[in-house]
């Protein structure tokens, strides 16, 4: 599945954290978006961990965008949530990589590749920024 979850819960919190002039907590996250508290928690220790965010520990603690909206692409956002690159079919990415090295014969693989780089292409033209326009 190329969206679950985890990374709807990270556009919605890097929405709200991007539009915000101070360190933004868990519990106000997750209470404000009325979503689980412990599953938010992974989500936004998972994006501080690659680069999206910077965590503070402490009483006015919590978390702030390491990156401008303008630059952070959603296709970023949902490799970091997903702790995987977006797929949208699980398939090898090329016919020599193909497990059941019959890629050759698979008449569906090149019409999936095709859909990936486009679908690879759009969420990386798309940033945070934009999204918070719309």
């Amino acid at each position: 599945m190329l969206l679950t979850k985890a990374s709807e819960y990270a556009l919605l919190s890097l929405i709200i954290i991007a539009q915000r002039n101070a360190p933004q907590d868990v519990d106000t996250l997750s209470a404000q978006l009325g979503i689980s508290k412990s599953f938010l928690a992974k989500v936004l220790q998972c994006l501080a961990k690659m680069g999206v965010l910077h965590s503070f520990k402490g009483a006015k603690g919590g978390f702030v965008l390491a990156k401008d909206p303008e630059k952070l692409t959603i296709k970023e956002i949902v490799a970091c949530a997903e702790k995987k690159p977006t797929i949208v079919f699980e398939c090898a990415s090329s016919v020599s990589s193909c497990p059941n090295n019959r890629a050759e014969y698979c008449k569906i693989w090149p019409f999936f590749n095709r859909f990936q780089g486009k679908v690879d292409d759009f969420l990386g033209t798309i940033t945070l920024s934009d999204i918070m326009k719309e």
